[in-house]
């Protein structure tokens, strides 16, 4: 009987006996293993529950397109208001990588020389700008070119209030080594503005948001977000609020959503809206890291841990020869809100995360390996501790964070 059994099922004459079908791939890593929807959703929420992770949009990209999208958890958690990948949310230093993108579209059109000295450029000294008079007796801020700040090797600290005093100071000779800098990337910012006569506000609009439909995407506060914003979460997931930035800064006030950002993502991987040149200078290394942290930037210990893997610094993305070849990512981090993109360029590969919680980059290393295979990410140096670390690396780097 039970032969028989075995050999009608065989033949698909018993209904009952039927397997059901295997369920599709939803993306496809770049070692080849093909991941369903369900397989990303297990991931996703066994590491979101062991790291308690408020809430987080995962976005996994190849060169077709957005192939998988979806928000976890909460937008709101003591409302218990569920995150959606339309929800709003801080993009943080993403703006830096999206603000080198636009400023490569302008190299493209020969509007802005990456290697024109700011004295060239602004219309006065640096130093008669009163947010820069610190620099008064510093004659080195005259090398400042828009290539330096956009790799952040110009010697200036992360923020001015990190620093003795909260004085800002150049602390290496310009263009010789890499320490990351939001000060610096203020300064390229008021060199478009005040030198080429360039809004940027009007530019990331024009040449990124309105390009690439990103609708809910702002370099300022909009009124029209409030119906769905996502608030940030601290590490005991308290609600944080979500600051409504009113004045555009290219260090980091875009505000943006996981749909949004995910195309912006898919589109520079596949090379639209640039020149094939222009984002290979955006992605090329202009500077090696040898730093054994990426922060705090004002202290320097060296090392040659990530030579193998020629951890380095183009302009506005780091770089770093993955297991599968030339990797570019981007990191974005405030109180309340971690995000990574993380693009493999030979693979066409890209993973995005958004998360509105203090604890998102305590999983980041084991979800880039989960989606895209095992990358090689250099996550010590980028801080980023896995939720199960008996190190606590973050104790030793401080707060001074991308």
């Amino acid at each position: 009987m039970n032969r028989f059994i075995v050999v009608v099922c065989a033949i698909g004459l018993l209904q009952s006996c039927a397997l059901p079908p295997a369920e599709p791939a939803a993306f496809n890593r770049a070692d080849g293993v093909a991941l369903s929807a369900s397989e990303i959703d297990a991931k996703v929420t066994t590491l979101m529950d062991a790291g308690n992770v408020a809430g987080l949009g995962v976005a996994l990209i190849d060169r077709s397109g957005v192939r998988y999208l979806r928000a976890y958890g909460f937008a709101t958690k003591e409302k218990g208001t569920e995150l959606q990948t339309t929800s709003v949310m801080y993009g943080a230093s993403l703006t830096k990588a999206t603000f080198a993108y636009a400023v490569m579209t302008l190299v493209d059109d020969g509007l802005v020389d990456l290697d024109a000295p700011i004295t060239d450029v602004l219309p006065k000294p640096l130093t008669d700008y009163e947010d820069y008079a610190d620099l008064a007796g510093d004659p080195r801020w005259h090398t400042f070119t828009l290539r330096m700040l956009l790799s952040h090797t110009s010697g200036l600290p992360n923020w001015r209030w990190f620093m003795p005093g909260e004085t800002l100071t150049i602390m290496f000779e310009p263009g010789s080594r890499y320490a990351y800098s939001g000060e610096g990337i203020q300064i390229a910012q008021l060199m478009l503005e005040e030198g080429y006569g360039v809004d940027v506000n009007a530019l990331m609009q024009e040449r990124v948001f309105d390009r690439f439909d990103m609708r809910n995407t702002s370099m300022t506060w909009r009124d029209d977000f409030l119906e769905h914003i996502a608030r940030g979460h601290d590490k005991d997931g308290s609600n944080l609020g979500h600051y409504m930035r009113q004045s555009v800064g290219a260090a980091g006030s875009m505000d943006t959503t996981l749909d949004d950002y995910a195309r912006f993502l898919a589109a520079l991987l596949r090379g639209e809206g640039i020149s094939a040149a222009a984002k290979s200078e955006m992605l090329s290394a202009q500077i090696q890291i040898t730093s054994k942290r990426q922060f705090p930037t004002q202290v320097w210990e060296d090392t040659d841990a990530n030579a193998s893997i020629n951890l380095a610094y183009g302009l506005g993305w780091g770089l770093f020869t993955s297991h599968f070849g030339p990797a570019y990512f981007k990191e974005g981090h405030d109180e309340g809100w971690n995000n990574y993109a993380l693009c493999l360029s030979d693979a066409g590969r890209c993973l995005l995360l958004l998360s509105n919680s203090s604890n998102g980059e305590s999983i980041f290393l084991y979800l880039a390996d989960a989606l895209l295979g095992e990358t090689g990410l250099p996550w010590e140096w980028e801080g980023y501790v896995p939720y199960d670390s008996h190190t606590n690396v973050r104790s030793t780097i401080g707060v001074d964070t991308p």
